[in-house]
């Protein structure tokens, strides 16, 4: 009977992870459903963010690599900001003891309204790709600076990274939809492997748990990834509006508790 009940639970935790990784990988914002599920699962919260790295981290890499596969970007682009958003998030992680966590929900709060009121009323934002209007020196710095700053946030607290940079790139940069999601997969995922090895390295991960949860997040982010190929800036541009709004509820109900 006790087995029959671990089974349930982890079932049921598979199918939140496989939700969350379907998620994120159209508009980010998946630790929005897998963070609560991990807790309500009975994981330690010392080990909460480590485990969750480790299956996301698992999710986002199929995600990136099936969107990168059809997004056209060159290597050295690729390289670039990779390093800068590697760069960024070690600096963000270093910077936690410097700047409270309540200063960036304060930020969030003002930041989100406009993301989300932009989102709903631009119905054709993102459907084309309109960065040749820019140089290629030019989308570098824009690309690269998005992804530094972006990133070094990841590092300092987190929520809606992904969707900042989708947003992002398809604003700053005129990447479509579907180009700015692939390169905020790519991005996402440097930040949460550098995340993953300093929780490793202090064993805060559930390895057992994030490794059959990261299959399922595997799974989830392919569907997705799947879909958001297919349906294009159509189903991308509604997912990112209701994770953006999602996410400013969740920032208003912790400052309120």
């Amino acid at each position: 009977m006790q087995l029959l009940h671990a089974a349930q639970q982890d079932l049921s935790l598979a199918l939140l992870v496989f939700l969350a990784g379907f998620v994120d990988s159209i508009a980010g914002g998946g630790g929005l459903i897998t963070l609560p599920a991990y807790l309500a699962h009975g994981l330690s919260p010392a080990l909460l963010l480590g485990t969750n790295k480790l299956s996301s981290s698992m999710g986002t890499s199929v995600a990136a690599a099936r969107l990168l596969g059809e997004a056209r970007f060159g290597a050295d682009f690729l390289f670039i900001l990779v390093l800068l958003a590697a760069g960024g998030s070690f600096i963000g992680a270093r910077a936690i003891s410097l700047v409270p966590p309540e200063a960036i929900r304060y930020l969030l709060i003002v930041l989100l309204p406009p993301v989300a009121i932009f989102l709903g009323a631009r119905k054709k934002f993102g459907l084309a790709d309109t960065s040749r209007v820019h140089s290629e020196n030019a989308l570098l710095k824009r690309s690269g600076a998005l992804s530094f700053f972006v990133s070094c946030y990841d590092g300092l607290l987190g929520p809606g990274t992904g969707t900042f940079l989708a947003v992002g790139f398809a604003r700053l940069c005129g990447f479509d939809l579907l180009r700015s999601t692939a390169l905020a997969k790519l991005l996402n995922l440097v930040s949460n492997l550098a995340a993953l090895a300093a929780f490793l390295w202090l064993g805060r991960v559930d390895v057992r748990l994030g490794l059959a949860m990261g299959l399922a997040g595997m799974a989830g982010n392919y569907a997705g990834a799947h879909v958001a190929l297919k349906k294009g800036a159509w189903v991308i541009r509604p997912m990112l509006f209701s994770v953006s709004a999602a996410l400013l509820v969740k920032i208003a109900w912790d400052m309120l508790k």
